[in-house]
């Protein structure tokens, strides 16, 4: 079950990706920016949590990858 391979590094890769889901939904659907409205827009900080949200996504394409071809 996939559930049960998934480590606290992967579900943390899981809810930043999550969160960055939603705040693109929020920027498609109402032009609104959560992170930037949160941390200030494209200040260090807000910088910092978008690479990292990108970072988890790249994980979670690889981890994928693995699990696709372990099964």
């Amino acid at each position: 079950m996939l559930m049960s391979r998934l480590n606290a590094f992967d579900w943390g890769a899981v809810i930043l990706s999550i969160i960055g889901a939603l705040n693109w939904g929020l920027v498609g659907a109402f032009q609104f920016d959560l992170v930037g409205a949160i941390f200030g827009d494209m200040t260090a900080l807000s910088r910092l949590i978008y690479i990292i949200v990108g970072l988890a996504g790249i994980y979670l394409i690889l981890t994928v990858i693995k699990m696709a071809q372990s099964d």
